[in-house]
Order: structure tokens, then sequence, then C-alpha cells
């Protein structure tokens, strides 16, 4: 007996294939930007360059008990979320050198790891003691 919560599957899985295909053309765009980026202006911030290899992994393809579509499907889950763990790491360095200030409070906001570190919202006087200092160097 098939489990309702599998029931349908077929026919919703191939409608939404070329919505998740058509990211393809974006994410590749936003890999190639973001690079060019990383590689101009991390040197000129004098920020350590993020390891792309650290994030975007393609190795799925190898496991053989994967069909073919498996693994077609499992590289390009691999080269996507890992472009978007890399963007947003060198998106967080990037905020934290130009504005280390943390947003305001409010319900269901999940505040970044790397956001630790920054001043509180509101807090002018820690911001201008951590912001004179910080470009003074």
């Amino acid at each position: 007996m098939e489990n309702k919560k599998y029931k349908g599957r077929m026919i919703r899985h191939l409608l939404s294939v070329p919505f998740i295909w058509m990211m393809i053309i974006p994410i590749i765009i936003l890999d190639i930007f973001l690079e060019i980026y990383h590689t101009i202006c991390f040197p000129l911030y004098g920020i350590p360059y993020v390891k792309r290899k650290n994030f975007i992994r393609i190795d799925r393809h190898r496991l053989r008990y994967l069909n073919a579509i498996d693994k077609v499907d499992c590289a390009y889950c691999g080269y996507a979320n890992g472009v978007f763990g890399y963007a947003s790491t060198i998106a967080g360095k990037t905020e934290k050198y130009w504005c280390e200030i943390k947003h305001d409070k409010y319900k269901g906001f999940v505040e970044p790891a790397h956001h630790k570190e920054f001043t509180e919202y509101g807090n002018e006087e820690q911001f201008r003691e951590k912001y004179n200092c910080k470009r003074k160097n």
C-alpha cells in the first residue's frame, strides 16, 4: 500500500523539475560575479580569501547505487547549495568589514552567526568606539 505522504509525488516532481533546473542560469551568473567581486575586492579590503573548495562539493555522482538522473541531480544540488553557502560567507565577511551593526530584534528574525561580535542595534557609543578604532588602521 502506497504511503499517503507520497501519493501523487511523481506528478508534483515532474511539474517542479523545470523550475528547479531553470535556476541553474542565475546560479552560474551569481557564481561568476561573486568570484569577480571576491578576487578583486577582498585583497583591497585586506579580508582573507574564502576557500571555494570548502563550500562547493560535487562528489555524490560517484555513488554506485544512484542512477544517472540521481547523479546529475546530486551534482546540481552540490553545486547550487555550495554556491549559496560560499556567497553567504563572502557576504557575511563583507558585512563584517563595512557595517558591524546587528539588526533590530523582531519576532522570527534569525540572526546570522557572524553577527555575534557586531555592535548592538541603536548603541551609538559602542558603534563609534568600534568604528573609530577600526578605521584608524
